[in-house]
């Protein structure tokens, strides 16, 4: 399967037509629909990444995210993670010890999590 493919099978799952989401994605119906006959290839990346962030799909293989999580999210996970893997021990270590300190500060914590 293409990935336009499974972008438009995508679409009709979660909406009722390529129209709706076309219009709350604020892109012109005639270029989704262009783009999902002929290939997503011509697309803005910009568009493609809004359109897999809303429909919950990752933008590399098209495979689906936790519905929970939004794109952004899992891209700033991974950007920390890989920042994170360059550090020595020590380097971790003191990570580690900066965020427990920032966790027992209230500004500094994510709304709607408790730990």
């Amino acid at each position: 399967m293409t990935k336009a493919e499974i972008l438009k099978k995508e679409i009709l799952r979660q909406y009722r037509s390529v129209r709706q989401f076309a219009m709350e994605m604020g892109i012109p119906y005639s270029t989704l629909v262009t783009a999902l006959e002929r290939g997503i290839e011509g697309m803005a990346y910009g568009t493609v990444i809004r359109m897999c962030d809303k429909l919950s799909l990752n933008p590399v293989d098209f495979s689906s995210l936790e519905r929970d999580e939004s794109l952004g999210a899992k891209l700033l996970e991974n950007r920390v993670m890989q920042y994170y893997v360059k550090l020595n021990q020590d380097g971790r270590d003191k990570i580690l010890d900066i965020m427990d300190d920032l966790l027992q500060i209230d500004k500094y914590k994510a709304k709607g999590k408790k730990k």
